[in-house]
């Protein structure tokens, strides 16, 4: 407890250093508080027992004036612990919401082992909110949820679990964990490897999440994976959460190099309740980050307007506000709003692709391509066009705005094979882009990955959206089709500019299923579907 206390402390401290909210004054033991102003909410540290004896780690602020307070719990983010919210949670307490946050199984100085949002820790967030109930003044009838990365995950499957919970805010979580690591039959191998890192460092990693982990690197036991995954998944649960209906909101990065974005909009369709989704560039946890030291941030200004509106009954209008916000990438702070997901794209435009010419490159037209044409691309190494490194790649674009790029002439034809349209006017793609390839694969099973770039005059090309595609069972030499929903977008391709498709089998974030020496053939009827506003 003393090591707790002192990393509690200097938390606090760097809250009031980075100029957050007044420090709440820490009690002196779990059972009672030492109040310095009676205007400051009481910061208690205090344990939790969960329902199989595990111990978790938490500390609660209570406002000091009055009862019957609406409440949230905040659940750490992975690796982290039960401080990480202090900077917003002094912000709610001030506001009079009691705020309970704490630290999930198996990290730091609570006990268990990493359930990875499982059954144990869905139980613990039950738990939880029995002990909020039992322990504050809280109303039992306005109790929110909310958290970050790993935590944001729990909330909403908690809310699926609970109906005592009538508002969520998600920021950077999931809603189909096997989207997340496993898209299109593809493994997401570096945000995988981090995560575990993590959990080994600051962690206690369960057997279960051992044999899962080994057989993910491995690439054995795929349908174990999948169950795995959609055991922890919010869409696996949608029923429960139409029928608990809380009030959802979530905060995504167009780049999340952990939990990719699209599946935040199928999940968003697909609930009736009321809703909230909001996009903004840079990458895993990133949009929110600077509220956590307790700093102006778009992200936890909406959290508070939410969790005001659908916990305390303020009437600010949130719920009348269109439903989806977008963040425009590569302007300076424009953002778009829309009433639902139908209006982001007006149209679609499709570009068929061709044979290569003298260039190098081969064509993207409107113009349907006919005739027997094949661009063949060895496995034998990568390109320049590569997605980067997770989270730090696209975290730069989140702070500077600069994008990954890539000088589109040095790409290696026989290992990538690019297509590009003719210059174009202004043109503002919102949406998610799709892939339609006809291949003809050497080997029965494969990987590509697919790369849409914004290219200038001199070639040079900034990545819009990347995904990765992989088969298994093909017949060798014979066609085959792959069709791909890249990662959405809004972004402005300037006037003057021009788009280009790159195909090539590798890239970092990504363990592909290639064989030494294969070779991919693209062959039509292809193309390459680009939304429009």
């Amino acid at each position: 407890m003393t090591l707790r206390r002192i990393l509690t402390s200097l938390a606090a401290a760097m809250f009031l250093i980075v100029g957050g909210p007044a420090t709440a004054a820490v009690a002196t033991t779990p059972a009672t508080s030492t109040t310095l102003a009676s205007a400051l909410p009481a910061l208690r540290l205090v344990d939790i027992t969960a329902s199989d004896g595990v111990v978790l780690k938490a500390n609660v602020m209570t406002p000091v004036i009055g009862n019957n307070h609406p409440a949230i719990v905040f659940a750490a983010s992975w690796g982290l612990s039960d401080v990480e919210y202090l900077a917003q949670a002094t912000k709610f307490a001030n506001d009079g919401y009691v705020v309970l946050s704490y630290t999930t199984r198996g990290f730091w100085f609570s006990g268990g082992a990493i359930d990875v949002a499982g059954p144990k820790d869905i139980d613990d967030a039950r738990v939880v909110v029995d002990w909020l109930i039992a322990h504050t003044p809280t109303d039992p009838a306005r109790i929110g949820f909310g958290g970050v990365s790993y935590g944001s995950g729990i909330s909403l499957l908690a809310a699926a679990n609970d109906p005592r919970i009538r508002a969520v805010v998600m920021m950077s979580g999931w809603t189909d964990l096997v989207q997340s690591l496993y898209a299109d039959q593809t493994r997401h191998v570096q945000a995988t490897w981090l995560l575990l890192t993590v959990g080994r460092i600051v962690g206690r990693l369960s057997d279960d999440f051992k044999a899962i982990a080994d057989d993910f690197f491995a690439g054995r036991n795929v349908p174990a994976l999948i169950e795995y995954g959609a055991k922890r998944s919010a869409m696996t649960y949608l029923d429960q959460l139409k029928r608990n209906r809380p009030a959802i909101m979530m905060a995504q990065a167009y780049g999340d190099s952990v939990f990719s974005p699209n599946q935040h909009v199928d999940f968003f369709n697909a609930y009736n309740g009321p809703k909230r989704l909001e996009y903004a560039p840079g990458d895993h946890a990133m949009p929110e980050l600077s509220g956590l030291a307790g700093l102006p941030n778009h992200v936890w200004t909406s959290t508070h307007r939410w969790f005001d509106h659908y916990i305390n009954g303020v009437d600010n209008g949130i719920d009348a506000d269109d439903a989806l916000v977008l963040q425009v990438r590569n302007t300076s702070g424009k953002v778009e709003q829309y009433p639902d997901w139908a209006h982001v794209t007006g149209s679609t435009t499709r570009y068929h692709l061709g044979d290569k010419r003298w260039t190098g490159s081969g064509p993207m037209s409107t113009n349907e391509i006919t005739g027997n044409w094949s661009e063949r691309i060895s496995t034998a190494g990568d390109t320049v066009a590569d997605s980067g490194v997770v989270i730090l790649s696209n975290t730069v674009e989140g702070l500077t705005g600069h994008t990954p790029h890539a000088w589109l002439p040095a790409v290696d034809r026989r290992r990538g094979a690019v297509w590009s349209t003719d210059w174009l006017r202004a043109t503002p793609i919102r949406g998610m882009p799709r892939m339609h390839l006809t291949v003809r694969p050497s080997a029965a099973e494969g990987t590509v990955v697919a790369y849409l770039y914004d290219v200038n005059a001199v070639g040079r090309g900034a990545l819009i959206t990347q995904a990765p595609i992989s088969w298994a069972g093909a017949k060798p030499g014979e066609p085959t089709t792959l069709d791909l929903r890249l990662p959405l977008t809004a972004w402005d391709v300037p006037s003057g500019h021009y788009l280009s498709l790159v195909v090539d089998t590798r890239d970092p974030l990504y363990q592909g299923t290639n064989p030494r020496n294969a070779s991919v053939t693209v062959t039509g009827p292809s193309w390459f579907e680009v939304p429009l506003r």
